[in-house]
């Protein structure tokens, strides 16, 4: 005869096995503790008894033990707390786009965004986009940019004025201040499908860009 088990009652139970084994270690610790304590107490040499800054030594000791306990559990309820905050704001994502490192641009009905990232401002930024052949299609001049991350858009249309066929390609950035090299790196735009949270942290679906992190978020749109 087979037998129905409830879900939330196992769960339940299951989270009161851990905060008892939790408790009853802690517990378990001062008990052994204050009977060697004891123990000692009673064999002591009534002409040479234990001295009271070699007891007083042995309370700090199990003192600090406990406070030590109670300091990795506060710990570990705060970081849990705070990894269910990131996880309530990640979910508040789903539907949204978001700029990520990545170099792919789609066009569609002769539109597409993307965005460069740059360490610091620049006088000139040039973003290249390139068709599957590696052949280059448009050249954007963004001019002056400041520093961080910075969206542009294409019209979908080629150097020579002919409209582009919808479809992926592949965008590149330069950027100088003066005749300076500034680092810049390409954003791909997406939008974020799921999130999911696994022992790496929280991840974000972004369809066929890939997943992401939180942290590889630039811009929210």
């Amino acid at each position: 005869m087979s037998t129905t088990i409830d879900p939330t009652q196992a769960l339940l139970e299951q989270l009161g096995a851990k905060s008892k084994t939790k408790t009853s270690s802690i517990d378990d610790a001062e008990s052994r503790f204050l009977t060697l304590l004891t123990t000692q107490l009673k064999n002591q040499d009534p002409l040479n008894p234990m001295d009271n800054a070699q007891m007083t030594s042995q309370l700090a000791q199990i003192s600090t033990v406990d406070g030590v306990e109670k300091l990795n559990a506060t710990l570990a309820k705060l970081l849990d707390s705070s990894a269910g905050s990131q996880t309530l704001q990640a979910a508040a994502l789903v539907g949204r786009g978001v700029m990520v490192p990545g170099s792919s641009l789609s066009l569609l009905q002769g539109q597409a965004a993307g965005g460069v990232d740059l360490t610091s401002a620049a006088d000139q930024v040039t973003v290249t986009i390139t068709d599957a052949n590696g052949l280059v299609v448009r050249t954007l001049d963004l001019g002056q940019q400041d520093s961080g991350a910075q969206g542009f858009a294409w019209d979908g249309k080629s150097d020579s004025g002919a409209v582009a066929a919808d479809g992926n390609y592949k965008i590149s950035v330069s950027a100088k201040q003066g005749t300076q090299t500034v680092t810049a790196a390409a954003l791909a735009l997406g939008g974020v499908q799921s999130v999911s949270r696994n022992g790496q942290g929280i991840r974000l679906d972004l369809g066929a860009l890939g997943t992401f992190t939180m942290d590889d978020v630039k811009q929210i749109f």
